[in-house]
């Protein structure tokens, strides 16, 4: 398996050359790929192209967040901001929602969005999602958007999203799990990991993970068969996205 930091080195490297490309490509409708069409059509109705267009994760955590108006809420490895955005409306002018990223050039093409939607009740800030830069208790929601399989230490970042959370708060995550478990020298190509294959684990050992950190109502809500999203090579065991929701006791 590859050292930590050589797997936050590639896939910092991955995600700010998306960032680069696509601020310095056309933009239209029909020259950036994304992952855009996960979520619903009407929930990203209004939102400028330049944020659709850095859409890289693999499903819909926002919906099976239930945000409500006034509500403070997290989301690890926030990228372009899309998930950010779409939560800031949910909370409104009196909610909160902040973005960790560890790609400057995703946290800055995020503050470009965030400065021509005129949007103030969103903040970005740099760091892993392993070691948060919130402080503790202040957080009612965390969502993640197919970032923590990226990880190459998965129990820091669920005891870092419980550490942040407000006692009864809770997680809605979408995130790439497996069935079964890839092989030693799978989990060791740096370039499978930064494309969101190899740093996926079984679903089961997932969702222990979160019940370890001291999560209670670890749901899986649904998953599906992930081949549009990433590319199952022979050998692999079975990719599925899947959307996930956990509570921190009261």
């Amino acid at each position: 398996m590859a050292q930590a930091s050589e797997v936050h080195s590639a896939v910092q490297q991955r995600y700010g050359a998306i960032a680069e490309s696509r601020a310095q490509s056309c933009c239209s409708s029909d020259c950036c790929a994304s992952n855009v069409q996960l979520y619903d059509a009407a929930l990203v109705s209004d939102l400028p192209i330049e944020v659709t267009s850095l859409s890289l994760g693999c499903g819909d955590p926002v919906t099976i967040a239930g945000l409500q108006p006034g509500e403070t809420v997290l989301d690890l490895g926030s990228g372009g901001g899309i998930d950010c955005f779409l939560a800031a409306k949910q909370v409104g002018e009196t909610g909160y929602v902040i973005g960790v990223d560890m790609t400057p050039a995703m946290l800055e093409r995020a503050n470009a969005h965030k400065q021509r939607m005129g949007v103030t009740n969103v903040e970005f800030r740099r760091g892993q999602i392993e070691e948060l830069p919130v402080v503790a208790n202040s957080i009612d929601v965390v969502m993640s958007n197919c970032v923590i399989n990226l990880s190459p230490v998965k129990p820091a970042v669920f005891a870092e999203v419980f550490r942040v959370l407000k006692p009864g708060g809770r997680a809605a995550i979408s995130d790439i799990v497996t069935e079964g478990e890839f092989d030693a020298a799978l989990q060791a190509d740096l370039n499978q990991w930064s494309e969101c294959v190899t740093g996926a684990i079984d679903a089961a050992a997932y969702t222990g993970l979160m019940t370890a950190a001291g999560f209670t109502k670890v749901v899986v809500v649904d998953k599906a068969e992930a081949e549009d999203i990433v590319e199952r090579k022979p050998g692999m065991p079975r990719i599925f996205s899947a959307r996930i929701t956990a509570r921190k006791p009261a």
